[in-house]
C-alpha cells in the first residue's frame, strides 16, 4: 500500500514541474516600434571635470587685474655694429732654407768647416751636397814630433722618389792627415827624432746604390764600392752587396736576406816585428751569406726566428770555412710601454779592413793582418720602458763569444828597420787576434722634461776571458757618459757632454834579430782611466744667423788615449752657422 502512496507523490510531482516549465516558455508576443536610430554616449559619471566644483566653506574669489602700458618715445643716435668671428692668433711658420755654411777658430790651431745644401731638382728629384773639414795645425806639449792632424770629407748624392719605390746614388770622398807622434819617453836622442818621417796621409773614395720597393716581394737592395790607400803604397778594395725579400704569410712575414762582402789588398811593408823589410802582406777576403728568418706577430709579443748561414773564403790562403750563426730576437711587452722584455741570441761573420781599423784607431802602421771576426754568438737579455711620461730607461746583459777578435797594441821598436815612415819606434799600433769570451752589463737612463730639454746617462761594465791569459789590449772594463741638451729660450742654446773611460793595458817591447825562445822582453803599459768634459753654446741672431762656442776637454787633462799618445789639452772654439737658399 505504502509503495503505491510514494508511487503517485512522485508521478504528481514530476507533472507540475513540466506544466511550470511550458508556462514560463510561452511568453507571448509584444510589437517595438523604433522611432529613433540608437546613438551609445559616455557617461557623465566616467569624466574627469577640468574645472571641478569646489565644496568647501570658504571660497577664494581671483582678483581682477588690469595692466597698462605707457609708451614714451626716446630719442638715440646708437647703430649697433656688424658681429665679426674672433680669430686665432697663428704663429708663423718656421722659415725653412736649403742650405747652411758653417766655420769657427780657436786654440791651439783648431779650425773647422761644414757645408751642406738640399736641391729640389723637381717634385720627386733631390740632390744632397755636403763638405765637413776638422783641423789642427798646433803641437801638442811635451811631444818631440809633430801632433797636427786634418781630416776632410765630401759627398755628393742623388734620389728619386716614385709612387712603389724610391732609389738613389752617392759618392764620397775623404782625406785624413795623421802622424805617428806617440815616441817612446826617452828611447831616442835629438838626431834620431830628426831623422823621423812621422807624416801619414789617407785618402778614400767611395760609391754606391739603393733602391727600395713597396707592395713586392723584392723589398731593397744597395751595393757599394770603395777605395782605400795611403802615403806608403797601401791601398784596399772592398765591395759589398746586400738585398732583401719578404713573403707575408696569414700571420707572419718570412724574410730572407743576401748578402756579397768583399775585401781585398796589400801592404808594401812587412810587418814591423820583422827585422827586415823584405816583403809586404797581401790579403783577400770574399763572404757569401744568407738569412732566412720568419718574423711572428702577436698582441704584445714580437718573435724572429731565423739563422745566418756564411760562406767565408780567404783566397790568399785557400782556406775555405763553413759558417752557422743563430739570429734570434723576441721582445714582449709585461706592462704596456712601462716594461719591455727583450733577448736575443746573434752571429756573425764579421768583415774586417784596413779602412775599418784607421777609423778606430788612426795610428796603426800600414803593415797589418786582415782577418774577419768569427763573433759565433751574442746572447743578451734586457728590460726597457717608461718610467715616468719623460722618463725612459734600458738594462742589457750581455754574454758573448769571439774568435778572432782584433785588439790593438803597440808595434815593437824595431832599431833594424829603414822604412821610408817613421812607424817602427814604437810610435805605431798592430792588430792583435785573441778569442775572447765577454760577460758585460749595460744600463741607460733618458730624461725628455720638454721640447726644449733632455738628458741622458749610460754605463757599461765589461769582464773579459781571452784564450791567450793576457789582458784584453786597449779595451778598458769601465765605460760611462752623460749628455745633455738645453734650449734656454728662442735664441739661447747649449749643451754638455761628458764621457769617463777605465783603465786599458797595452805592453811595449824591442825587436831582437835572434830571440831567445820563449824568452820576451816586454814592459807592461796601465793607461789610466780619464775624465774627458765637453759643452757647447749658442746664441741665434735671427732665422739665419747664430754664433757658438764650443770647449772640448774642459779638465784640461792630457790623458792618453792610446799608449804614448797624449792628446790636446783645453780647447775653445768659435763660429757661426748661417742659413740660406742657394
Amino acid at each position: 500500500m505504502s509503495k503505491h502512496v510514494y508511487l503517485l507523490f512522485v508521478i504528481f510531482g514530476l507533472s507540475q514541474l513540466v506544466v511550470a516549465q511550458d508556462e514560463k516558455d510561452n511568453i507571448g508576443t509584444e510589437t517595438v516600434t523604433v522611432t529613433k536610430a540608437y546613438s551609445p554616449t559616455i557617461s557623465d559619471a566616467f569624466k574627469i571635470k577640468s574645472m571641478p566644483n569646489l565644496n568647501d566653506s570658504i571660497v577664494l574669489q581671483k582678483k581682477k587685474i588690469e595692466y597698462n602700458i605707457f609708451s614714451v618715445p626716446v630719442a638715440s643716435t646708437f647703430s649697433p655694429a656688424k658681429g665679426k668671428a674672433s680669430t686665432v692668433k697663428k704663429l708663423p711658420p718656421p722659415e725653412l732654407y736649403n742650405s747652411y755654411a758653417s766655420g769657427g777658430l780657436g786654440n791651439p790651431g783648431n779650425a773647422m768647416a761644414k757645408f751642406y745644401t738640399s736641391r729640389a731638382i723637381n717634385r720627386d728629384e733631390r740632390l744632397d751636397l755636403g763638405l765637413n773639414h776638422n783641423s789642427s795645425r798646433a803641437d801638442i806639449d811635451g811631444v818631440d814630433l809633430e801632433s797636427k792632424y786634418a781630416n776632410t770629407t765630401v759627398d755628393a748624392s742623388y734620389s728619386k722618389r716614385d709612387s712603389d719605390m724610391n732609389w738613389g746614388a752617392d759618392i764620397g770622398l775623404q782625406h785624413q792627415l795623421y802622424n805617428w807622434y806617440g815616441l817612446p819617453e826617452g828611447a831616442y836622442d835629438l838626431a834620431t827624432i830628426n831623422t823621423i818621417d812621422e807624416r801619414q796621409n789617407y785618402f778614400m773614395g767611395e760609391i754606391g746604390a739603393h733602391i727600395n720597393v713597396e707592395d713586392a716581394y723584392f723589398k731593397n737592395a744597395n751595393i757599394t764600392y770603395r777605395r782605400f790607400w795611403d802615403a806608403v803604397e797601401s791601398g784596399e778594395n772592398r765591395a759589398i752587396f746586400k738585398t732583401g725579400f719578404e713573403f707575408p704569410l696569414e700571420e707572419e712575414f718570412f724574410g730572407i736576406n743576401i748578402h756579397l762582402d768583399y775585401v781585398g789588398g796589400s801592404f808594401a811593408n812587412a810587418d814591423v816585428n820583422s827585422p827586415t823589410n823584405d816583403e809586404g802582406i797581401d790579403y783577400s777576403n770574399f763572404q757569401v751569406g744568407i738569412n732566412p728568418t720568419l718574423r711572428m706577430l702577436r698582441d704584445d709579443l714580437t718573435l724572429d726566428l731565423g739563422v745566418n748561414i756564411v760562406y767565408g773564403m780567404d783566397m790568399e790562403n785557400s782556406e775555405n770555412n763553413f759558417y752557422v750563426y743563430p739570429a734570434v730576437a723576441a721582445s714582449y711587452r709585461l706592462l704596456d710601454e712601462t716594461v719591455i722584455a727583450y733577448a736575443g741570441v746573434q752571429g756573425e761573420l764579421r768583415q774586417n779592413s784596413f779602412y775599418g781599423f784607421v777609423e778606430e784607431n788612426p795610428y796603426v802602421s800600414p803593415t797589418l793582418n786582415i782577418q774577419p771576426t768569427d763573433s759565433q754568438y751574442d746572447a743578451y737579455i734586457g728590460l726597457k720602458g717608461q718610467l715616468l711620461p719623460n722618463l725612459s730607461y734600458n738594462i742589457k746583459g750581455s754574454y758573448t763569444a769571439e774568435n778572432r777578435r782584433p785588439l790593438f797594441n803597440l808595434n815593437p821598436q824595431n832599431d833594424f828597420r829603414n822604412d821610408e815612415k817613421g812607424y817602427y819606434y814604437g810610435n805605431s799600433f798592430e792588430v792583435f787576434y785573441d778569442d775572447i769570451k765577454t760577460l758585460g752589463l749595460f744600463g741607460e737612463l733618458n730624461v725628455d722634461i720638454n721640447r726644449n730639454f733632455t738628458l741622458g746617462v749610460n754605463a757599461e761594465v765589461y769582464d773579459y776571458d781571452t784564450e791567450t791569459n793576457n789582458p784584453a789590449w786597449n779595451l778598458p772594463n769601465l765605460k760611462g757618459s752623460l749628455f745633455m741638451d738645453y734650449q734656454i729660450d728662442e735664441q739661447w742654446y747649449m749643451g754638455v757632454n761628458l764621457f769617463y773611460i777605465g783603465e786599458r793595458e797595452d805592453f811595449s817591447t824591442s825587436v831582437i834579430q835572434d830571440p831567445t825562445p820563449g824568452v820576451t822582453d816586454a814592459t807592461l803599459i796601465t793607461l789610466d782611466s780619464y775624465f774627458d768634459a765637453n759643452a757647447h753654446v749658442g746664441y741665434r741672431v735671427n732665422d739665419q744667423l747664430s754664433i757658438f762656442l764650443k770647449g772640448a776637454n774642459l779638465s784640461n787633462n792630457n790623458y792618453q788615449k792610446w799608449a804614448n799618445f797624449p792628446v790636446q789639452g783645453i780647447q775653445l772654439l768659435g763660429g757661426a752657422t748661417y742659413k740660406f737658399d742657394f
